[in-house]
């Protein structure tokens, strides 16, 4: 049903580009954790090239992939981890790329830490602690937290003690905010947007187990618009682009892991 609703909203976007020519258009799908740095971006660079318009898809990164791969419209694909990449570079949609920076998991807590949460996975067992955390077939969030909480040996127990297993990285800030939880896992940088700062915080984790996670601006093979697409992915790994990043709560790329 959700993949159905990204699908439905992609031509919505397609169809609404009618009354502008076809090459000053960019569609890119984008991870729900990198929407805000990439809007900032995007509207930056429409300004620069007057006759460009970028539009978004926003969601899970499978879901997006999968989106892209039906409709076979768009130019960019932004998945929230390179597993992506791996995953889909045999099927020949995947072209060139960029790295846009860095990306890192810790545990997501209400503002002040009224529970004393510790920096570290085995936390998310605590019995006083009510858990969420995101859905593994669906994005990014939830793909790494499996990953994560595997090298620990309790995601399954995890999995039963969560209240929820949600699509993406703003649904859960969201249900946090709300109070649904008290403790979640999610991407790190998502704490620092301007809209969370003032009711969730980060407790980090351990690099060795929340390794960063690298972000790559993926060229789409049947884009109709290469050059627009590629001039737009030298801006967003440029430093302009890069102070962007930095600015939303991400590592940039010239991090040294």
């Amino acid at each position: 049903m959700f993949l159905r609703l990204i699908f439905a909203f992609v031509i919505a976007l397609i169809s609404s580009f009618s009354a502008i020519a076809e090459d000053s258009n960019l569609l890119i799908y984008c991870g729900i954790t990198m929407v805000k740095p990439i809007t900032e971006l995007s509207r930056a660079f429409e300004q620069r090239e007057k006759n460009v318009r970028i539009s978004l898809a926003q969601g899970g990164s499978e879901d997006l992939y999968q989106s892209a791969k039906k409709s076979r419209i768009g130019d960019i694909y932004f998945p929230g981890e390179p597993s992506y990449r791996d995953r889909h570079l045999s099927e020949g949609l995947l072209g060139d790329y960029k790295l846009a920076g860095y990306n890192q998991m810790a545990l997501v807590v209400q503002k002040g830490n009224p529970k004393q949460v510790k920096g570290d996975a085995m936390e998310l067992l605590r019995k006083d602690l009510t858990v969420m955390i995101g859905n593994a077939e669906s994005g990014s969030v939830g793909q790494e937290t499996k990953a994560i909480l595997d090298k620990v040996g309790i995601y399954p127990k995890v999995v039963n003690k969560s209240v929820a297993l949600m699509p993406d990285s703003r649904a859960i800030n969201l249900a946090l905010k709300r109070g649904e939880a008290d403790l979640a896992v999610n991407w790190r940088a998502t704490a620092f947007f301007p809209d969370n700062v003032t009711q969730i915080e980060a407790v980090n984790l351990d690099p060795k187990i929340a390794k960063p996670q690298a972000l790559l601006l993926i060229q789409l093979t049947f884009s109709k618009n290469p050059l627009v697409a590629r001039k737009f992915i030298d801006f967003v790994a440029s430093e302009e682009g890069q102070a962007v990043f930095r600015k939303h709560g991400f590592l940039d790329n010239k991090t040294k892991l």
